[in-house]
């Protein structure tokens, strides 16, 4: 398992930083410790947030059982230490693997073109290069349900729109520098957009109500404009 520190964040929360970079090791590490504190809370336990390198850890300081002279956070410590030693994150076995249905190009992802043009790359090839990796979910955030995917090649990363959109239609595929994503609540962006999904990603109304969740695995599998037509109307 990668080295680890732990810190105060904040009076109520403290921050386990399992290393610096976007890597699948510490991202299974991070998994772990999160499904661990959740299934097995220790008392004053609230909330465990993933993050690329990081794990925040929430807690209710009246609630911590401590030594009398001992700060809630010092106790905290202790116990994500006592946890993390007995970790062993290939003990979840392989992570969940959610398939996206995309569409590509044309009014889907009106940035396609100008990406594969940056690349030196046709469209085909860019479509085949991003539906032929495959990603993890890392955290979710920025919006209800957005995920930040670890696992773009390097042959599409791309900086991001100088512009950013004011509007991004529910469900849109984009790149944003060495990540990619799927923005499931129309919304304000600046990543570069090259396709969408028909596939809701956030339900308010379900238990979770987020279709994918950190730690999950993603493969995009490209789809034509009538297949997303038909499953779009599906989903209605």
């Amino acid at each position: 398992m990668p080295a680890v520190s732990i810190a105060v964040m904040t009076e109520t929360a403290m921050v386990v930083r399992f290393g610096d970079t976007i890597d699948p090791a510490i991202a299974d590490a991070i998994h772990a410790l999160a499904l661990s504190l959740e299934g097995d809370p220790f008392p004053g336990f609230v909330e465990a947030s993933p993050g690329f390198a990081t794990l925040a850890v929430f807690f209710d300081p009246d609630a911590i059982p401590r030594d009398r002279d001992e700060a809630p956070a010092a106790t905290v410590q202790r116990l994500l230490e006592a946890r993390l030693a007995r970790l062993d994150p290939a003990a979840l076995g392989e992570p969940r693997l959610v398939e996206i249905p995309v569409a590509y190009g044309g009014a889907f992802g009106p940035d396609l073109a100008e990406l594969a043009q940056h690349h030196g790359l046709t469209e085909d090839e860019v479509i085949a290069l991003h539906s032929g990796g495959e990603y993890r979910v890392h955290m979710i955030g920025f919006t209800p349900g957005f995920p930040f995917l670890g696992g773009l090649t390097p042959r599409l990363a791309t900086p991001r729109r100088a512009s950013p959109r004011l509007r991004i239609p529910a469900g849109t595929v984009a790149i944003g520098g060495p990540q990619t994503g799927i923005y499931p609540v129309e919304s304000p962006g600046g990543w570069n957009l090259i396709g969408r999904t028909p596939s809701a990603l956030f339900l308010p109304g379900e238990d979770p109500p987020c279709l994918l969740q950190a730690g999950d695995r993603i493969r995009f599998r490209p789809i034509a404009a009538e297949e997303y037509e038909a499953l779009a109307g599906d989903a209605k």
